[in-house]
């Protein structure tokens, strides 16, 4: 059975499929067989968008796992929370389809990567947030940032809330954007290294530039520590 790791945000639009596309290219570099899955895709039909991004960037072709839906079970056109999505069109989020279709995954790929919708408290239903989601299975979890103002507030939040949970965190990336303040860049990254190790977690925090960078031969993504470490 294959390791799976979720990667949620602290917000939307936060750089979480670009970094889980990221994290699955250097795993196949590594010699991993790998695979993205994303729990639920809004506002797009089809294919999820963010699956083909991942594809993108991995520089690979769709998978039959993409045609066949169990690399994103639930696609809703709507740009809107999940479970609001599902109900305007007439239908409910069932958390187990995701677990089969991971599972059906795992059993294939050395690493399964799956990509939450949203921040880290999105409602896939009425009664079960994305964090409820992981914190039921069991999975671990990696924290996208960035230091972007509010950050540090909803990034230290992201950190008790999973302390208080029992979720493990393995690290976060810092989506430090090529435009963001260079100071505020480095004084947010001190106080995340310093929470990660308060809260018990490793202070694993792996630096992303903007994805075009990564790509280059000659510019790594040095994301591999964030599935070698361990809690204690």
């Amino acid at each position: 059975m294959s390791l799976v790791t979720c990667i949620s945000g602290i917000d939307t639009d936060i750089g979480k499929t670009i970094a889980t596309g990221l994290m699955a290219k250097a795993l196949l570099i590594r010699g991993y067989s790998v695979i993205t899955q994303k729990v639920t895709q809004t506002g797009c039909t089809g294919i999820s968008e963010d699956i083909q991004e991942h594809r993108k960037l991995m520089g690979v072709e769709l998978f039959q796992e993409d045609h066949n839906g169990l690399t994103c079970p639930y696609v809703f056109s709507k740009a809107c929370s999940p479970h609001l999505a599902a109900e305007l069109e007439q239908t409910q989020i069932d958390p187990d389809n995701i677990t089969l279709a991971t599972q059906a995954l795992a059993e294939k790929y050395d690493h399964v990567l799956l990509e939450g919708a949203g921040g880290f408290m999105v409602p896939l239903t009425r009664e079960m947030t994305f964090l409820d989601y992981i914190q039921e299975r069991g999975y671990p979890l990696i924290l996208v940032s960035s230091p972007r103002l509010g950050s540090i507030n909803h990034t230290l939040a992201a950190l008790e809330l999973a302390k208080s949970r029992g979720v493990e965190i393995k690290g976060i990336v810092y989506n430090c954007y090529d435009s963001c303040d260079k100071i505020i860049c480095a004084d947010s990254r001190k106080v995340f290294v310093s929470s990660l190790q308060k809260y018990g977690f490793p202070s694993v925090v792996v630096d992303m530039t903007c994805a075009a960078n990564h790509l280059q031969t000659d510019t790594k993504f040095d994301c591999l520590q964030l599935f070698e470490t361990k809690i204690g």
